[in-house]
Formats: structure tokens, sequence, C-alpha cells
């Protein structure tokens, strides 16, 4: 039996497949446990980018999207112990600001925040990675979190919707004018693959390569990958030239719940 892993969507190369501890003192306001955020050393920085990276042991494959893709999952939030702390972008987080932290959305990504408990819902714009919990699809800033009603409750279940995606150095929340003029889709220089497939078991993984390998003029190519106390293994097609080509060959729809990953 095999199983396809559909896209939804902290992630890219924000931390260079380097492991970070968690930090004693930080606190996740929607989590006891505390160890789910923290913040990079100094020397070891660097700006996220679409690059895989890994944090606790788990590889995180950023991916590209499009306006109007949705996802869905449970949103949480964080503040003051991270209020002025770097975030993965290199921006200093500020929780009064619309900002959010998502594993694998690009950085600056506009996404409508809705909660489905209350019907509210906010924009705010990526520039962090996280929140590093299997069940949670995105952190919100403090602000974020106060315009949805779920400071109280601490998590909600949210569906995300892609806006549009700001330029580099642009820090404030489009307008729906502004938001008209954004580019509908992440367009990005580098290789890419169109991930088909994800076993808990190599047997699964080598029949699916074998099968799919040549497809198309494609190649097809198995990653190892180890996190959250399990081994995965994913199949990906390779060879396309560039984003645009993965994804027009995504749209053919050969492959269900397959999505478009960026290689190293």
């Amino acid at each position: 039996m095999f199983s396809f892993t559909a896209c939804s969507t902290r992630g890219p190369g924000a931390y260079r497949s380097y492991n970070y501890a968690p930090s004693s003192s930080a606190k996740n306001y929607s989590d006891d446990s505390s160890a789910y955020r923290t913040t990079p050393p100094k020397k070891k920085y660097s700006k996220a980018t679409m690059r895989p990276y890994v944090v606790h042991g788990r590889k995180y494959y950023p991916q590209v999207v499009s306006v109007g893709d949705t996802f869905k999952g449970i949103s949480s939030w964080y503040g003051p112990n991270f209020h002025g702390k770097f975030t993965s972008n290199g921006e200093r987080y500020n929780m009064w600001a619309m900002t959010a932290a998502h594993k694998t959305l690009p950085m600056n990504t506009i996404v409508r925040v809705t909660n489905k408990r209350n019907g509210k819902s906010t924009v705010v714009r990526i520039n962090d990675r996280g929140p590093f919990v299997s069940t949670r699809i995105i952190d919100l800033s403090k602000a974020a979190a106060s315009k949805i009603n779920m400071i109280g409750t601490g998590t909600a279940p949210v569906t995300l919707e892609v806006l549009g995606f700001e330029g580099k150095g642009k820090r404030n929340i489009p307008t729906k004018k502004e938001l008209k003029k954004l580019p509908q889709k992440m367009s990005l220089s580098g290789k890419y693959a169109i991930q088909i497939g994800s076993f808990s078991k190599i047997q699964g993984a080598l029949s699916t390569q074998e099968k799919y390998d040549n497809t198309d003029g494609y190649k097809t190519i198995i990653q190892d990958v180890n996190g959250d106390g399990r081994r995965m293994f994913k199949v990906w097609l390779t060879g396309f030239k560039g984003e645009q080509e993965a994804r027009d060959y995504k749209a053919h729809g050969k492959f269900k719940n397959a999505f478009i990953v960026r290689e190293d």
C-alpha cells in the first residue's frame, strides 16, 4: 500500500539544514511544552530561502503556491517572549504587526486566515518559519490572533487562502486594490521536482520509482527523510528546467495530490 501526500502548507532554507535545540526560555503561548520556537544562533543564521531545511531532525520542503490556493489546519499564536527577536527572514518579530509563521509557504506570501469557529478573517504576511508541531499549520502574531478572537483559546481551526506575493523589503499588508496588482504566483529560479508519493516502507517507494521512471522523459528519485520519530521515503519526479515547466506538468493532473518542491 502507498499513499500520496497532498500539498498543505517554519520551511525553506531558513536554517540551512542546521538543527536548533529548543530554548529553555522559549514559550509558545498556545503550547505548554514551549519547545517549538527557537532563535537561530547569529553565527549560523541565514535568511530563509526556498531550499529544504531541517529542524528538530525533520526536513521541510518549501512549496510553490499560487493565488487562490487554500489550506486547512490548526492555528496557534506567539507573543511577548519573541517580541523583538529575529524571524526566519531576518526581520525583527513585532507581535503587533500583521505577520505569521508557516513551515513551507514562500516568504512574503500574503494569506487570508479565517477562524472556522466564528467566521472572522484577517490578512497576514509570512515572515517566519513554524510552528514545528505536526498538527499545526500557521503561527499568528498576537495582533493577528486578536483579530480572529483566538487569544483566549490559544489555537483554532482555520482555513488559509493565498492572496498574493509581496516583493523584497515590502512589510505592509497591501490593500485590496494593491493585491490585484501583485503577482498571481511565485516565480523563482532553480531546480524543481514534483513529489508524487510518500511511503513509510521502502518497498512502496521503490515500486513507484520503477513504475514512473522516465515518465514523459522525467526521472524519479527517492528522498530518505527522518522526522517526528519515523522514517519516510518520498518519491520525486525530476528533470524540469524550471518552476513553470514543473507547474505546467503538474497541471496535467497525471499525479493526484502531487505537489511541487525545490531541489537542493
